[in-house]
């Protein structure tokens, strides 16, 4: 499993604001409103836009451990198994495709002139997996328990988007901020999902909203928790979800996986139908036993080497240490043999290629010499720092047990810094002690790809590099886990939200210049949005040429945007 919500690199962008399709946007001199279709529409439908309702989805997707069966969308460690399925966002954004917008719990939106107060009018009809009434009132109760309880702001609404207050009247919930705040709408309209206030503001739920377990969600979503177990949650169908005749599939089993092994041999047997991982030699261990077998992995963010920074980790938060890293390592030998060739390279800029090729400064990459590998100025650098084969630094590396590709990954990266004096021990974490760990800076390096992307690359930037997005040793960050400090990086990220085209491709190149200068992560390869999809029965799967979704499993709350699309063809 990767935590990504991701990009593909099929996307070609002018603009970098996270909702700027030019189909659903009108602006005029004063205010400018979005109102897609109040009825979201199904890709691949038949003429009627109706199919019947019946079969079952099983995916494999690699956990690295059993299942916890909590499922809290505050959660970073469960909520990939919650939003999309049971919980809903008010627009969902298509990255894949232009950016185009689907209204879900909201049927639409209007902003002020500035862009500093959106208006959103919100769904009715809506009723919560317990049958008690969805309101712009839960709407309201969900944004306004980030402010109360920060742990549970994972995208910094009320610190660094400026978000100043969220209220509700009738059908309509305003959220106003200091500032203009359209680059923000990706957060706050797709990746914040709404949640009850009649089970959120009571009880455990309301005292500790961002580690209580929830274990029997209660959402809006297409599917329900019908049970969870160690080995296996089983989602059944939602029979009062207000999308009419949907969802197709009634049933979608997602079984625990410890490693790759056993999940890649149920994808190539068709015994799973939907796949997010890597394959090794995916063509003959998989495409070629069945016709009905595909995959489509578009290129999305980072798998980076995370160091900490934070200074009782004296190694790591020595410059010199980093860069020496970062010289070391061949890239595309790692993509090569870690990876079997099924992701690309990453680069020092932190910019992913080539889908963001307008931000890339190539220039100042190869002036630092990151345009390829240098071992002599990497050993001179550590030389410089204390450390050398005679006299090696030991680091720790963590990353989660059953993903043999970044295991792949990690050997190579082992065996390339040993030369040069460092001597590097890979730690294999269950999933949820990886998280624990990750979150509260308990590690001298993480290897991870971070969950939020965007638009452009000003998303994954900031979601890594933001000051307001960590925390002290101990404390779990929301993002930011090398704790990066920048006052300049983070006045660049404020400065982006008002600057035009060009200026946001400035905005980056200078953010890139940090990356490249001081090293805060150590980007490796381009992570793909893994996905492996079958045939045989189950139809309505994103493509290429229907990119409707995100098609990884892990992907929210594109995951949910997928399963309202399939169904059965034996049903029909």
């Amino acid at each position: 499993m990767r935590h990504s919500r991701l990009l593909a690199a099929v996307l070609a962008l002018g603009m970098a604001t996270a909702a700027c399709s030019a189909t659903q946007h009108r602006t005029g001199s004063d205010a400018s409103s979005s109102t897609p279709s109040s009825t979201p529409s199904g890709a691949g439908a038949p003429a009627n836009g109706a199919h019947k309702k019946g079969g079952t989805v099983t995916i494999a997707n690699e956990q690295g451990q059993t299942w916890t069966c909590q499922f809290n969308p505050f959660n970073p460690a469960a909520y990939l198994e919650s939003n999309g399925f049971v919980y809903e966002p008010l627009i969902f954004v298509d990255s894949l495709n232009n950016q185009a917008e689907t209204p879900m719990l909201a049927t639409g939106y209007r902003w002020n002139a500035d862009k500093t107060q959106i208006v959103f009018t919100i769904r009715d009809g809506v009723k919560w997996n317990d049958g008690q009434p969805f309101t712009a009132a839960d709407v309201a109760f969900t944004f306004n328990l980030m402010k109360r309880v920060p742990a549970t702001d994972l995208y910094a609404l009320w610190t660094a988007a400026g978000l100043k207050s969220v209220t509700a009247s009738g059908k309509q919930v305003t959220l106003t901020f200091k500032q203009t705040a359209e680059t923000y709408f990706y957060a706050f309209a797709d990746q914040v999902t709404i949640v009850p206030q009649h089970v959120f503001g009571s009880g455990e739920a309301a005292a500790h909203p961002d580690t209580w377990a929830d274990p029997d969600p209660v959402g809006t979503g297409p599917f329900k928790v019908d049970p969870c177990s160690p080995n296996n949650i089983q989602y059944t169908a939602n029979a009062g979800y207000w999308q009419a005749g949907k969802p197709y599939i009634q049933k979608v089993e997602y079984p625990a996986y410890l490693d790759n092994g056993p999940a890649n041999l149920d994808l190539a047997a068709g015994k799973a139908q939907w796949g997010s991982q890597f394959i090794p030699g995916i063509k003959s261990f998989y495409l070629d036993k069945s016709p009905e077998n595909h995959t489509w992995s578009p290129p999305v963010l980072n798998v980076s080497l995370f160091p900490n920074l934070d200074p009782s980790h004296k190694a790591t938060s020595n410059p010199a240490v980093r860069q020496a890293i970062a010289h070391t390592i061949d890239r595309a030998r790692v993509a090569a043999i870690g990876e079997g060739g099924e992701e690309p390279p990453g680069n020092q800029s932190g910019v992913v290629l080539p889908t963001f090729q307008k931000y890339y400064d190539a220039g100042a990459v190869s002036a630092a010499g990151y345009d390829k590998p240098d071992p002599a100025k990497a050993a001179q650098l550590l030389s410089g720092a204390g450390y050398s084969p005679a006299h090696p630094l030991k680091l720790s590396v963590i990353t989660i047990t059953g993903y043999t590709d970044w295991d792949a990954s990690l050997a190579v990266i082992k065996q390339q810094l040993k030369p040069i004096g460092i001597d590097l021990t890979v730690q294999d974490l269950a999933q949820q002690t990886f998280d624990t760990r990750l979150y509260t800076g308990d590690f001298d390096l993480a290897y991870y790809g971070e969950p939020t992307g965007g638009p452009t690359p000003y998303y994954e930037l900031r979601e890594i590099l933001a000051s307001a997005n960590t925390a002290p040793l101990g404390k779990q960050a929301n993002g930011n886990y090398e704790r990066y400090r920048n006052a300049a990086v983070d006045a660049l990220f404020q400065q982006y939200a008002t600057a035009d085209g060009a200026g946001q491709v400035a905005i980056i190149k200078q953010i890139e210049a940090a990356v490249i200068n001081d090293v805060p992560v150590i980007p490796v390869t381009e992570s793909v949005d893994w996905f492996q999809y079958n045939t045989a029965d189950i139809a309505g799967w994103p493509t290429p040429d229907d990119p409707y979704a995100q098609p990884a499993a892990f992907n929210f709350p594109d995951a949910g945007q997928v399963l309202l699309h399939l169904y059965s063809q034996s049903a029909q």
